[in-house]
């Protein structure tokens, strides 16, 4: 079994699909400050997950590593990798 096979195994994993829209991305946020470095999280989604993209970077830039796994048209896969380990409030800490 490979590392990404592993990560994938063990790896958290949100599927949009089945969640109400307005408790996706606080059930996204609240896993993903959960991570350690290293560790990840793969959501499935039945769009392009672009807005929660840009959304991770603005809010958290650095600290996290996006890898499509699938790019659609009607499945979309992604896993979000933990960088480091500085502080998720809004104080600058890196």
């Amino acid at each position: 079994m490979t590392d990404a096979q592993t990560i994938h195994a063990e790896a958290p994993h949100i599927d949009v699909r089945t969640i109400h829209p307005i408790e996706r991305h606080p059930r996204i946020f609240g896993t993903l400050s959960a991570l350690t470095p290293g560790d990840a999280m793969l959501i499935t989604s039945d769009h392009e997950p672009r807005p929660l993209h840009y959304q991770l970077e603005t809010a958290f830039p650095g600290k996290f590593h996006w890898e499509y796994l699938e790019q659609g048209p009607d499945v979309w896969c992604v896993q979000i990798t933990r960088q480091d380990s500085g502080c998720d409030c809004c104080c600058g800490s890196h």
